[in-house]
């Protein structure tokens, strides 16, 4: 790979993979999106010129890792339950409201409430529109909230 090339890829990794990593978590568990993450990345670097020549990359990239996913036959445990003394600040009924919900639902709150991502760069991820993520986000929000018994957003 030219020096260039090498230079754009490796901005390319530093943006996209944060991004990239939480929604294949999201989407498959902790275990199974590392994974799929890792595969995606290497995948990205043996085909680097036709990856950087894709309209969404990123989102081509996100495409990659759900295909990777799939040969990780494990059990669906999506958010293990950490002990509180690990998490003081977490919720414990989270993890399980999470897993709850359906995968894009999931990967959109996570990245919108959870990592503070906008809707354009989740929707340019998954390769679906804003409006269908603030749709997955609203109700995944509405079903976490039901499932936690909170009825209003809560400010500290």
């Amino acid at each position: 790979m030219e020096p260039d090339a090498h230079r754009a890829f490796t901005r390319f990794v530093k943006e996209t993979e944060p991004r990239l990593s939480y929604a294949l978590a999201a989407a498959y568990g902790l275990e199974v999106g590392a994974e799929a993450t890792a595969d995606a990345l290497v995948w990205a670097w043996e085909h680097w010129e036709s990856l950087n020549d894709k309209r969404n990359p990123a989102g081509y990239l996100y495409r990659v890792g759900q295909s990777k996913a799939r040969r990780y036959h494990r059990p669906r445990v999506l958010f293990p339950a950490l002990p509180a003394v690990e998490a003081p600040s977490v919720e414990p009924g989270l993890t399980a409201a999470l897993g709850s919900l359906s995968k894009n639902q999931r990967v959109a709150v996570v990245l919108i409430h959870g990592m503070d991502c906008s809707e354009r760069e989740v929707a340019a991820l998954l390769g679906i529109s804003r409006w269908s993520v603030r749709t997955h986000a609203e109700r995944g929000l509405r079903r976490v909230r039901s499932a936690l018994g909170v009825s209003a957003d809560v400010t500290s």
